[in-house]
């Protein structure tokens, strides 16, 4: 859910380098020597390289009363997810950066109305986010720019000393999944993915029931992001550049699995007990995008220039180190309505959403599904303390910026880290590579570096004392 906040030049700028890049093994894509033994070639790949500094694993945020924030990409989600900052005690925000003075103006009157002192802002050129990025009077930045630009802006913040949240995914090949591992590491600073489907008031719950062991022996879960786009993908208003609908004539696999991975990693505590090993992908036809563009986009429009190669629908299966299954999948071209699937199923019981419904044993035992509601005495005390939160995405977005700034504010370790935001990005590059080598499973890297088998705690937190 990103935004589109940055110039057309940048945009270009952006995605081109990965674009560029799509018969490079940085982005997964095989080699011919790949392509004849794929499977031996992906291990290669996903290899871990030597550690270059200790692990992030439990490290907490360093206490402190105010977080001083800066915000990079002021569009739809940079300026809908300041709302909600300012809503929170205890932020204040000290910058913007948007090559748009416009909207950086209109962010920064936000910040003014709500009582705070007028933010400096960086709208000098596409590239201003790493003076920014080097203010000393700063805390956090939050991302929240077109996927081409996530990982220069994050290695920016974090190069800087910064801890820095980004929007999804957190960037688009292995050797950037790699290099924001490294660096995390090295400057003891978070690099987190900012998953706000993590923080949905089901996932939160079905967490819970799992830990509870209601659903008994876990077995398969599965993620969708099922999301009709295109209307909104022809919109340069709404997209601009249009980049995301340019990601579209690029990679072929899932383009967007962090909605699904996230959450469902989360229910198999991938990372924390478990891991993901690899990941298969199976792609249809591109067709939607080309259909609606003929119907709907008249003569001479720039798409028409524009030949579209990823998967209508892309189908993942994940397969972990305890032999279970996550299955992803990813359609923002055909109609449909909005769908992410969120499955967990387990040895006692399984729940399905969309609607959200539930069959458990011993309690049901007429093969008819339960009342999910009936179970609210699971819900996370997150959503216990904020029953009717606001912001989008039915609230989501809050609950998720509100623990964000509760750990940092508290000092305590945040409830994902940077292995899990370049693991729940790794199916971009892994499912492109695997859908070109005819569904070839693809090695996924362990990004901890074998510290996978320790259990600890994630989104199923406990609530501090103060």
């Amino acid at each position: 859910m990103n935004d589109h906040g940055f110039s057309r030049r940048s945009v270009l700028r952006g995605t081109g380098a990965a674009g560029a890049g799509l018969g490079l093994g940085a982005l997964g894509a095989p080699s011919a020597t790949a392509a004849a033994n794929p499977a031996s070639a992906a291990a290669t790949a996903a290899a871990p390289p030597p550690r270059q500094g200790e692990t992030m694993i439990g490290v907490p945020f360093e206490r402190r009363r105010t977080v001083r924030l800066g915000v990079v990409g002021l569009g739809q989600r940079g300026s809908s997810m300041l709302d909600i900052f300012l809503a929170l005690p205890g932020v204040r925000v000290v910058a913007l950066c948007d090559p748009v003075r416009e909207k950086a103006e209109e962010a920064a009157r936000k910040v003014t109305e709500a009582g705070a002192p007028a933010p400096t802002l960086y709208t000098k050129d596409e590239d201003d986010y790493e003076r920014l990025c080097r203010r000393g009077d700063l805390d956090f930045v939050y991302v929240a720019t077109p996927w081409g630009l996530h990982f220069a802006m994050a290695r920016a913040a974090l190069t800087e000393g910064k801890h820095v949240g980004v929007e999804c995914p957190l960037a688009l090949e292995l050797d950037q999944l790699w290099e924001l591992v490294d660096l995390s590491e090295r400057t003891r600073r978070h690099c987190l993915q900012l998953e706000n489907c993590a923080y949905g008031r089901n996932e939160m719950r079905v967490l819970r029931m799992a830990h509870e062991g209601l659903f008994g022996d876990l077995l398969h879960t599965a993620g969708a992001y099922i999301h009709d786009l295109r209307e909104l993908m022809f919109d340069a208003d709404y997209y601009e550049g249009p980049w995301r609908r340019r990601w579209h004539t690029r990679l072929r696999g899932d383009l967007y699995p962090n909605h699904a991975f996230g959450p469902a990693a989360n229910y198999l505590d991938v990372n924390r007990g478990d891991r993901a090993l690899r990941i298969s992908t199976f792609g249809t036809p591109a067709l939607g995008l080309a259909a609606y563009r003929e119907e709907h986009m008249p003569p001479g429009h720039e798409s028409w220039k524009e030949s579209y190669v990823s998967s209508d629908m892309s189908i993942s299966l994940v397969q972990t180190a305890k032999g279970r299954v996550i299955r992803l999948e990813h359609n923002v071209s055909n109609p449909h309505p909005y769908d992410r699937l969120n499955v967990l199923a387990g040895t006692r019981g399984v729940f399905e959403d969309y609607p959200p419904r539930i069959y458990l044993e011993p309690e049901m035992d007429d093969h008819q599904w339960g009342d999910f509601a009936a179970y609210q005495k699971y819900d996370h005390w997150l959503w216990k303390d904020h029953p009717e939160p606001p912001g989008g995405h039915s609230g989501m977005d809050y609950i998720m910026l509100f623990r964000l700034v509760q750990c940092l504010r508290l000092g305590l370790v945040p409830d994902f880290d940077v292995y899990d935001a370049a693991l729940w990005s790794s199916p971009v590059p892994l499912s492109h590579a695997s859908i070109r080598a005819n569904g070839a499973p693809q090695e996924i890297p362990d990004f901890t570096r074998g510290l996978w088998e320790k259990e600890r705690p994630g989104v199923d937190s406990e609530k501090p004392d103060a």
